[in-house]
């Protein structure tokens, strides 16, 4: 499903039979009721194909396998031996979080301050093309906030954005509920956003 040294997602298309994916082509991230070990989530993304299909993610792969690496071995042409990464990249994010930097993050416009956060807690992305609209639900206040932020700043793991911008709104508490007049609105450019530092 992840492949932790392209960072591609692998899902199924009608058309295509298979595609490959990168985070910042997903548009609608929802929970599944019922399992919690793991959770699944239904996950609405941007095909190659051109239309929007449905797959799922599990909790770990949604949020663990891009910081955690890869079981595939890979061909080291320095040494000419087929080598894992996923020690190598666990220590790599265990240093990194040490050192007080999140995997991912965005600004918490209710709280007015910037927030770590896992992919698990992105609800809506819709793509420019060079930036996306990312709505997050915050795991500290529970509210959404939408940023504007760059395709690596959601591609890339410890790659954070040194400015986003942030639309200055709450909102409402069922938001979640009116996802497509949510979608809707955040793919107009209806709202007015401001820069913000996101470094704490």
């Amino acid at each position: 499903m992840y492949d932790g040294l392209t960072g591609h997602y692998t899902f199924p298309c009608p058309i295509r039979g298979e595609v490959r994916l990168p985070l910042s082509e997903f548009r609608i991230l929802e929970r599944l009721p019922g399992a919690s070990h793991p959770a699944v989530y239904k996950i609405t993304f941007a095909c190659t194909c051109g239309s929007d299909h449905e797959g799922l993610v599990t909790h770990d792969e949604l949020d663990w396998a891009p910081i955690a690496g890869s079981e595939t071995p890979f061909l080291n042409l320095m040494t000419a031996h087929l080598e894992k990464t996923a020690e190598d990249l666990l220590d790599l994010a265990a240093t990194h979080i040490r050192a007080g930097s999140w995997p991912w993050s965005f600004f918490c416009f209710p709280e007015d301050r910037p927030r770590p956060v896992f992919p698990s807690a992105f609800r809506l992305l819709s793509a420019g093309d060079d930036r996306l609209g990312l709505a997050v639900e915050c795991p500290a206040c529970a509210r959404t906030s939408v940023n504007v932020v760059s395709r690596p700043h959601v591609d890339l793991p410890f790659y954070n954005d040194d400015h986003v911008e942030v639309v200055e709104h709450i909102f409402a508490a069922d938001c979640a509920r009116t996802v497509e007049s949510f979608r809707a609105e955040l793919d107009s450019s209806s709202f007015d956003a401001s820069r913000r530092r996101l470094a704490a």
